[in-house]
């Protein structure tokens, strides 16, 4: 056990009168640890065994504008949409004749006709390029045949897992021929299972390195395990309720990665700045009791007002009104919010039932120790420079962060298409680059769905069947942007058109082939119709409206999530400079991101290193999101050093003692959480989809821009500039007050009791 020896009274509790709320939390938990433990063990294994239990096909998803419109019609009708998909037809050998006189190419697609039609199970539609013009390339090389698979929701997904057996034996029996198949669910299927696959590799991944930095920080098994368990049962419980929640609130397939990122980074960081606290106070020479009372009154209390401003600031994200958001936000709070609960409640409690005990199994490293009774010696050296020459520092730093950021005033939402997002490697994504060559749009084109408000069935009346054969007559003819073939599917009392449209299906080529659709051909011939509606929905329509909504919405939640930090900050240092420069620095970190991101990722410079194809853009829901949740996760870090320089302060310390001592240490557990939360950010860079790179890269470079520069260099800088003015008048009452210690035994401990613990 450690000597204890007299200390300096620091931190200052507040004057006489009831204590802190995590304070008493902390205390109850102490108290009652096996009771705190067990709870929580239970909490997270009711949450758990909940998600198992409840099992349905979720709520559908609801997107934004006029594409949500169309999702809304059909999401109403009594069947289903039948699976759509189609098959390139093409001569391995390009400088064979043209497909409609090669008879080894037409003979496979006749092969493939035959062989769709006759399947045992049914419910399969053909159509046959032969006669048709539209399903012939351009070049006269490549021949497209397309099926459609109707029935009930097994009898679907059975008759596809048929029909798509058959492509590949037809396949086999036609060497000389490429069959390609891309459409409706195998491009569904590919993004599930590339998400499924990224997810898996996440976890992989993330995993070790985070026990390999906890060691590192800690140097001490046991320890290094406290975060670890407290983390992956936090996330563990978020994703069993989230699995309760999908019923009635749809839950975007990026939300699971996204809990388990946010989970682990949250969760090392609450623990470890407990952790650490809680060895400081020792090493300085406090009981058990005392030490953990400190702990709770400071690091416990950044950790509750820290948790509060993340789920807040998220919580502006619901104000887009855009679904995918929502679960997103939902997923985060909950893992934030478990994460909080379990920091104030079973941490304490586990760290009190294991005493000095937490450090065994030391590793054998050196300098384990020396940051938790002296702090860092390079952020102290840091901070002493930064403080004599505030204004040059301030400078400095600023116009780099602004140099990083300049790429961003170029930078161009817009959303990944199925042959952008994933790698070639993958086979559907092969095919349907391919397809898209020969048959731009044929493997996801814009579906324009009509239907009667009044309920009545659209399919066969005649003035419907008329407009749609003057669709096919102007988009024969030449429309720009717009091409065949056209297909036309009942579903229940509603119809689907399916018009292909030009280009990747995201980019400029498919907003212009849209914009055409919307606004001249659809009011031409669709809108002549007397009590029929029509809307517009499928890829590039969603991502257009999807864009739309976020941009339109975009300063009401910026605002939103400026004003709350404001008034949180506000609220927790009593100061106006405290939350104008805090939010003044996060910008401008947010900033730095936001260039890197345009450059590495729209400018393509770093397509080779991490494996992607730029496509000219930025995933159009990635800088909203990386705003709002960047702005609640930098709080962790600056309000940490931001009350470890109060303490000082109100302690008696000048402004410029302060602000070294507390950057000094506080500057070096940021850097620890940070490094566990980089690496996190950073497997993302590992995995297949190019949007969970962007995230990845964007979020890491962030987290460390504001670990170092900002939070080492920016803010002591400008804190140095305000002087007294950054924290207002000190407080002329009493200015310490010995903290009520809490003993693993549960009661206030007394003089006896004290020294026995020494």
């Amino acid at each position: 056990m450690l000597r204890e020896r007299k200390s300096t009274p620091y931190p200052p509790p507040p004057a006489a009168g009831p204590r802190p709320l995590t304070e008493r939390l902390v205390a109850w938990s102490v108290r009652h640890r096996a009771r705190a433990i067990a709870g929580w063990l239970v909490l997270v294994a009711a949450a758990v065994l909940a998600g198992i239990l409840v099992t349905g096909d979720g709520a559908p998803p609801v997107d934004p504008g006029e594409a949500g419109t169309a999702r809304r019609v059909l999401d109403a009708q009594a069947g289903y949409e039948p699976i759509q998909e189609n098959v390139l037809v093409r001569a391995t050998d390009p400088a064979g004749p043209p497909a409609t006189t090669d008879p080894t190419v037409r003979n496979a697609a006749a092969d493939l006709v035959r062989t769709l039609r006759t399947l045992p199970a049914g419910g399969v539609t053909v159509a046959d390029p032969v006669g048709d013009p539209d399903r012939v390339s351009r070049d006269g090389r490549a021949l497209l045949v397309g099926f459609t698979v109707d029935g009930g929701l097994d009898e679907r997904l059975s008759r596809y897992d048929a029909a798509t057996a058959a492509v590949g034996e037809v396949a086999g029996r036609h060497p000389g021929v490429r069959l390609a198949q891309a459409g409706d669910r195998s491009l569904s299927l590919a993004v599930d299972q590339g998400v499924k696959g990224d997810f898996a590799l996440a976890h992989q991944l993330s995993l070790p390195l985070t026990v390999l930095i906890l060691l590192v920080v800690f140097g001490s098994l046991v320890a290094a395990a406290v975060p670890l368990l407290l983390t992956l049962t936090a996330v563990a419980a978020t994703l069993g309720l989230l699995q309760v929640v999908d019923q009635w609130l749809p839950i975007n397939s990026v939300t699971a990665p996204m809990v388990l990122l946010i989970g682990m980074a949250v969760g090392v960081d609450y623990c470890l700045f407990n952790l650490r606290r809680l060895r400081e106070e020792r090493a300085a020479g406090h009981d058990l009791g005392t030490a953990l009372a400190i702990t709770a009154r400071t690091s416990g209390r950044v950790v509750l007002v820290s948790g509060a401003t993340v789920m807040v600031c998220l919580c502006g994200l619901l104000l887009t009104g855009i679904s995918a958001y929502r679960g997103a936000t939902l997923g985060i709070v909950l893992v934030v919010g478990a994460t909080v609960l379990a920091s104030v409640t079973a941490l304490p409690a586990l760290l009190a039932l294991l005493g000095d005990r937490v450090d065994r199994l030391r590793m054998p490293w050196p300098g384990r120790r020396r940051t938790a009774a002296t702090g860092s010696r390079f952020w102290t050296a840091v901070a002493v420079r930064v403080v004599r020459r505030p204004l040059l520092w301030t400078l400095a730093g600023a116009a780099l962060l602004v140099t990083l950021a300049l790429p961003a005033l170029r930078m161009h939402p817009q959303d990944a298409a199925v042959v952008d997002s994933l790698p070639r490697s993958v086979p559907t994504v092969d095919a349907a680059v391919r397809m898209q060559r020969d048959f731009p749009g044929a493997a996801a084109p814009a579906r324009v769905v009509l239907w009667r408000p009044d309920g009545t069935p659209v399919a066969g009346r005649p003035e419907v069947d008329a407009a749609v054969a003057d669709l096919r007559e102007r988009i024969a003819a030449g429309v720009p942007g717009l091409a065949g073939p056209v297909t036309v599917t009942p579903v229940d009392r509603a119809l689907v058109v399916r018009v292909p449209l030009a280009g990747s299906g995201t980019d400029r080529a498919s907003e212009r082939a849209l914009a055409t659709l919307r606004g001249e051909v659809l009011p031409a011939t669709m809108g002549r119709l007397d009590g029929v509606e029509h809307a517009v929905m499928g890829r590039t329509a969603f991502a257009h409206d999807f864009t739309e909504r976020m941009t339109g919405r975009a300063p009401l939640v910026v605002g939103a999530v400026l004003l709350l930090a404001f008034a949180l900050l506000a609220l927790t240092f009593r100061t106006l400079a405290v939350p104008l420069v805090s939010i003044a620095l996060n910008l401008l970190s947010i900033g730095a991101a936001y260039g890197v991101l345009t450059w590495a990722f729209q400018d393509g410079h770093l397509a080779g290193p991490l494996g992607f194809t730029p496509y000219g853009g930025v995933v159009g829901w990635l800088p909203l999101f990386m705003f709002v949740l960047l702005f609640g996760l930098s709080m962790d870090y600056h309000l940490f050093v931001l009350s470890r320089i109060r303490e000082r302060w109100a302690a008696g310390a000048s402004p410029g003692s302060a602000i070294v001592a507390g950057v000094g240490r506080g500057a070096g557990v940021v850097s620890s959480a940070a490094t566990v939360m980089v690496a996190v950010f950073a497997v993302f860079l590992t995995l297949s989809a190019v949007e969970y790179k962007m995230l990845g890269l964007g979020m890491a470079v962030a987290v460390l821009v504001d670990a170092t520069l900002v939070r080492g260099v920016l803010l002591p800088a400008t804190l140095a500039l305000c002087g007294d003015r950054a924290w207002g008048r000190r407080s002329t009452g009493p200015q310490w007050t010995p903290p009520t210690p809490m003993l693993a035994t549960g009661a206030p401990t007394t003089a006896p009791e004290r020294e026995e613990n020494r």
